[in-house]
């Protein structure tokens, strides 16, 4: 966000402590960020919040708004700062942190007296670093709303005490409020938790457990379909489907690096004959086992592993998020194995691969990113890392994607490309990603013998075109409101007779359709012909094929569109026709069939 943004929300959120401490004057203070669309403060207060309490702090902001508090900087000593926060123990807690240089990494702890900084407005102080509009006149109260309450464990912890966390926006005009809060509708109506219920098709269960999915026929249908699609083009480009086991003994992941750099996203150990066995949190040293297995020479490379590889991972309960941030997820994993001359080429081909099924299913809304060296965490001499990430640019300036560069924002293993797509709200969610290696190979001793007869070290290319299946059908859901195409609805026809007279025709119909692949259902319950056509509609079945007495006797149906409305009457063939161009975007094609550019 840009600083007046932040300058406006962060003093906000002041204003909303203010607001929250003349309600409940014994509320104990956590902290208060601007964040990307705006703000929240955290309390301990000694009732739950509901949203009912929302309009009551709106109106008591803006009055504070409207007195014009100013915003005043001052700086105290640490003695000063535990006399004014005496009867607040998170802000103790922190002047701890601040006083021993843990509150911030970049933060040594300082010889001598400390100072703290603080911001006063009315009778409001808080610890803050700023900055802030000079007074709360410069917010606009007709800019600023409260959105929700929700709850949140202090500083992150589920080891911490839950507090109550008021979020709210700000911006710099009404109108751009406004706007926000019609996406936020829009958001409200794609939203891929509320879509996943009312058209059945995930669940989680706390009988199972949080963050692991279950998919509904409906859901799983349509994971199917874009799977499936997926291996078939997968087979037409030069990979190879293996399988691997979801758990490893701990000695792989030693020597993988994931117990060094990792352990705290996996899942505790699971102790058997002696040994210590964990559940995968990547597939990448199964690959590299399947490649060991035997000798390889130069002529066998590139070798291309592909899998649909579930992995584990312990996401904190409080990040758990739908199908967006889960513990159990699918990957649609691959690692390339090749020689140093061939990898520029199988980064472009990898990257346009990626190009190529994102925009299939519609998906074409993105931003990518070229991540470099992190500073003093890297891996690999400096001639390596300046050649991918050559390797990288050139593959994105080739495919004529408009990126940004995140300096420092790549692995400790190696550059990558990232393919994030925004959802309803401007937000960028990871999906497809292109990564560079230089780690696993040297760490599990991998060869292949060149033309000149010796050892030489292949390189290694992870990959991943929709990230997660769960993720991915996250975006599609919400991309197309939960109406899949054609080809990826989970039933793509159902057939609606009039009266029960046609329901041997509408049998006919069914089984006609089906010979050709669709995905049909007949709707011969004893309702009204409206209701079953509406029924169609909240499930947003693509089409619905109407049968009366006339069209029994022609041998045709009355075609009704889920967007498009009364397409007329058609016999079946003239209906495969009009719809067969929908049901081939799905059939997968080899890249040099595809142009993927721009």
């Amino acid at each position: 966000m840009d600083d007046k943004l932040f300058r406006i929300r962060h003093s906000a959120a002041h204003v909303l402590a203010e607001a929250v401490l003349e309600v409940f004057p014994e509320a104990k203070l956590g902290v208060g960020p601007p964040i990307a669309d705006g703000f929240y403060y955290d309390f301990d207060l000694p009732r739950p919040l509901t949203e009912d309490d929302l309009p009551d702090l709106e109106e008591r902001m803006k009055r504070i708004i409207k007195e014009n508090q100013a915003l005043e900087y001052r700086e105290v000593s640490e003695a000063e700062a535990r006399e004014i926060f005496a009867d607040q123990p998170y802000k103790l807690e922190l002047i701890d942190l601040i006083a021993s240089g843990g509150l911030d990494e970049n933060l040594e702890k300082q010889d001598g007296p400390v100072t703290i900084s603080t911001y006063r407005n009315g009778p409001f102080e808080d610890l803050c670093r700023g900055p802030h509009v000079e007074a709360t006149g410069k917010i606009r109260p007709g800019a600023v709303k409260l959105t929700r309450v929700s709850a949140a464990y202090w500083r992150g912890s589920e080891k911490n005490p839950m507090l109550q966390r008021i979020y709210g926006t700000a911006w710099a005009t009404p109108k751009e409020l406004r706007e926000y809060l019609h996406r936020l509708e829009e958001a409200k109506k794609r939203d891929h938790r509320l879509l996943g219920k009312q058209l059945d098709l995930f669940s989680t269960s706390e009988a199972v457990g949080p963050g692991l999915i279950l998919w509904h026929p409906k859901g799983a249908m349509t994971r199917f379909l874009f799977d499936r699609f997926s291996q078939e083009a997968h087979l037409m480009n030069g990979y190879q489907w293996v399988f691997t086991p979801h758990i490893g003994k701990a000695g792989l992941w030693e020597t993988s690096g994931h117990l060094q750099f990792f352990k705290d996203a996996m899942y505790a150990p699971i102790e058997l004959d002696q040994d210590e066995y964990y559940l995968k949190p990547m597939n990448c040293p199964f690959h590299i086992q399947i490649f060991k297995s035997r000798p390889r020479s130069y002529r066998d490379l590139p070798v291309k592993y592909a899998e649909y590889g579930t992995v584990y991972r312990y996401e904190k309960s409080g990040t758990l998020h739908g199908l967006t941030r889960v513990r159990g997820f699918t990957q649609d994993d691959a690692h390339i194995f090749c020689t140093p001359d061939q990898v520029a080429d199988e980064i472009s081909h990898a990257f346009q691969f990626s190009l190529y099924v994102l925009r299939t299913m519609g998906l074409s809304d993105f931003v990518a990113y070229l991540s470099t060296k992190p500073e003093n965490k890297a891996i690999g001499t400096d001639q390596q890392w300046k050649m991918a990430e050559d390797a990288l640019e050139a593959t994105l300036k080739e495919a004529g994607v408009t990126y940004k560069v995140d300096e420092g924002g790549g692995a400790f293993y190696g550059p990558k490309i990232d393919l994030k797509v925004l959802d309803a709200l401007g937000r960028e969610w990871q999906l497809s990603t292109v990564q560079f290696d230089f780690n696993l190979p040297e760490r599990f001793d991998l060869e292949f013998t060149g033309s000149d007869g010796e050892p030489h070290r292949p390189y290694m290319v992870h990959r991943a075109l929709f990230g997660s299946a769960e993720r991915f059908f996250a975006m599609l859901i919400e991309h197309h409101k939960g109406a899949m195409p054609l080809w990826l609805a989970p039933v793509q026809v159902v057939v609606v007779p009039i009266t029960d007279d046609q329901n041997a025709y509408g049998r006919e119909v069914v089984a006609a359709l089906q010979q050709k692949g669709f995905r049909i259902e007949l709707n011969d319950r004893k309702e009204k012909m409206h209701a079953k056509i509406r029924d169609a509609q909240l499930a947003k079945i693509p089409y619905v094929l109407v049968i009366g007495k006339r069209e029994a006797e022609n041998g045709t149906v009355s075609v009704r569109h889920r967007s498009e409305g009364d397409q007329g009457s058609m016999t079946l063939e003239s209906f495969l026709e009009k719809t067969a161009s929908e049901r081939a975007v799905g059939t997968p094609r080899t890249l040099d069939e595809v142009n993927t550019k721009g």
